[in-house]
């Protein structure tokens, strides 16, 4: 479908996934996870122009991903499948365990990545595994009614 996805991503070639919107420099994979679109979060950067949660450290590790998305009033969880009345984000690491990336799922139970700066795809979750992004390394969840908080 998309020659430069399926390039950076190998296992979207021939899937199932599309393009949902559209490019945007605003917000990157981890502010979309916590179902934010007016700000870019990172454990690292400028705080000025980079958001991240006080009272979690600025380090990217996936602990600090995990006490970020705590704070949010999710909780580790051991499966990528749908629950009812729980939503659900991925964190994915590279081969030195530093967190590349974040993904929310969809109540169909498909999954929604914000690409940095690019496009915002719906996907199967490990399709996204490889060279660019690494592998899922932790599920989240929290109750629905949270996110409605």
């Amino acid at each position: 479908m998309v020659e430069w996805l399926e390039d950076l991503f190998p296992r979207v070639r021939g899937a199932s996934y599309q393009i949902i919107g559209p490019r945007d420099p605003a917000y990157n994979c981890l502010a979309w996870a916590a179902g934010v679109t007016d700000a870019w979060w990172w454990p690292s950067g400028d705080p000025a122009q980079i958001y991240w949660p006080s009272g979690v450290p600025r380090e990217e590790t996936l602990d600090a991903l995990k006490a970020a998305f705590s704070a949010l009033g999710y909780a580790a969880c051991d499966h990528e499948a749908v629950e009812p009345g729980y939503e659900k984000v991925a964190f994915f690491v590279n081969a030195a365990r530093v967190p590349t990336h974040a993904a929310r799922q969809l109540s169909n139970g498909r999954w929604t990545s914000k690409l940095g700066q690019l496009e915002l795809i719906e996907h199967e979750l490990r399709d996204l595994e490889g060279e660019e992004y690494g592998t899922v390394a932790l599920l989240m969840k929290r109750p629905l009614a949270e996110a409605m908080g």
